[in-house]
């Protein structure tokens, strides 16, 4: 899969609509919750295999941590460590800005995957557009 930082609409729109096929479609996240104010300031992956958008997060900056946010791969992509890889060239932007950690909130079904990566759960479990998540945190 090839990452980039998004620098055009076009991408932006791609991310866009990978976003809503998982959160909006799949995972039924209203429209207004998921496309936010946040949009606006973020900086935006989209990843690409085959010419193709199948994965795209934001991130943003707060309180002394890189916020990875709106990780999402499409469905039939999945398994293939693709999410792992979006994460690490978010990680890399972080640390090139000058942070020394990563927060995210982490849907609690993907709990074990962020674990994997060295994501260390740091809340009990609350709720986000009706789906539970949980608090993790990485010092890099």
């Amino acid at each position: 899969m090839n990452v980039k930082i998004i620098q055009s609409n076009d991408d932006k729109e791609q991310a866009f609509q990978v976003r809503t096929t998982v959160f909006v479609d799949e995972q039924k996240v209203p429209p207004e919750e998921e496309i936010d104010a946040y949009d606006e300031t973020a900086i935006h992956f989209i990843g690409y295999e085959d010419g193709q958008p199948i994965a795209a997060s934001r991130l943003r900056f707060a309180d002394g941590y890189g916020k990875l946010e709106r990780i999402c791969v499409l469905k039939e992509h999945r398994g293939k460590a693709y999410g792992s890889g979006l994460i690490k060239e978010m990680e890399k932007v972080i640390a090139d800005k000058g942070y020394k950690k990563s927060k995210l909130n982490a849907q609690t079904h993907a709990e074990k995957f962020y674990a994997q990566l060295g994501y260390e759960t740091v809340s009990g479990e609350f709720m986000d557009a009706g789906i539970p998540h949980v608090t993790m945190t990485k010092k890099l």
